[in-house]
């Protein structure tokens, strides 16, 4: 092995010489660009042998070609992400960038800033106002904020994961598999229907989470009357307001606006 060794420093000594990387100052070659050692003198086996090293610009130009590398598999690490956080795929666009400066998106954005404390505390979120106001778009502001700094995120609603529960055979695993991302967003609290079988699961989802002591973001047209007075599924709103602060989402219903706007779009484009 040492023989081997020694060849190999030869071979590479040699190559260096042959494609004039370098000038020779004191037996030794130095880089041409920035003047400093391509090769060094050491004691190998009892005698003092010659052996390549990287010259400044070389170390300049790995550290530069390692950081492309992390960069390059950080951005593929949150596309991989983004792609398994989000159900529909014009969230993807829903950030902090793109919001208009609302007061639900300034205290989500002091959420996301603030979310390695949020995650300590487990403490999560409830956004509930009326249909249309930006609670779900103030959440995906969250999730993509995070997910760019590479943190798990998975944005979903109780009737996707109910859809899932109906075909997966241990249920328990699936549920358990929602602890494995750092902020599990749930979307529309109340939309999905009522049975004594999903307010089951319902509460295994979310209980599952609060004794994790994993945050949950969830958005429901619910009031906060609506939830602290309930006395069906009491024990499922006491456990999320046990745990996410409540926050009330108040403005113009913006799907009805983009309704107008598109409306008056056609009518102008049809001549009507």
């Amino acid at each position: 092995m040492d023989a081997i060794l020694l060849d190999l420093a030869d071979i590479a000594v040699k190559e260096q010489a042959i494609m004039g990387r370098g000038y020779e100052k004191g037996g030794i070659l130095y880089c041409k660009k920035c003047r400093t050692p391509i090769q060094t003198k050491k004691t190998f086996m009892g005698k003092e042998r010659i052996f390549p090293i990287a010259c400044q610009c070389r170390r300049a130009e790995l550290i530069k070609e390692r950081e492309e590398e992390e960069r390059r598999k950080a951005a593929e690490l949150r596309k991989e992400l983004r792609r398994m956080a989000m159900p529909v795929h014009e969230m993807k666009a829903w950030t902090f960038a793109n919001a208009q400066e609302t007061a639900i998106i300034k205290a989500a954005r002091r959420y996301a800033e603030h979310f390695d404390e949020m995650k300590r505390e487990g403490k999560g979120l409830v956004l509930y106002g009326d249909c249309g106001v930006g609670k779900t778009y103030a959440a995906a502001c969250i999730v993509n904020e995070l997910i760019d700094r590479g943190i798990p995120c998975l944005m979903t609603s109780f009737s996707r994961i109910l859809n899932a529960l109906w075909s997966v055979e241990d249920k328990q695993v699936y549920i358990d598999s929602l602890n494995q991302v750092d902020l599990l967003v749930i979307d529309d609290l109340g939309a999905e229907r009522q049975s004594e079988y999903v307010a089951e699961q319902v509460f295994s989802v979310i209980d599952g989470r609060c004794r994790a002591k994993l945050p949950m973001i969830i958005t429901t047209n619910l009031t906060l009357r609506d939830m602290t007075s309930a006395q069906a599924n009491k024990r499922i709103y006491e456990r999320i307001l046990g745990d996410c602060h409540p926050v009330e989402v108040t403005g113009e219903n913006r799907r009805r606006t983009k309704l107008k706007k598109d409306l008056g779009r056609m009518n102008d484009l049809l001549g009507l």
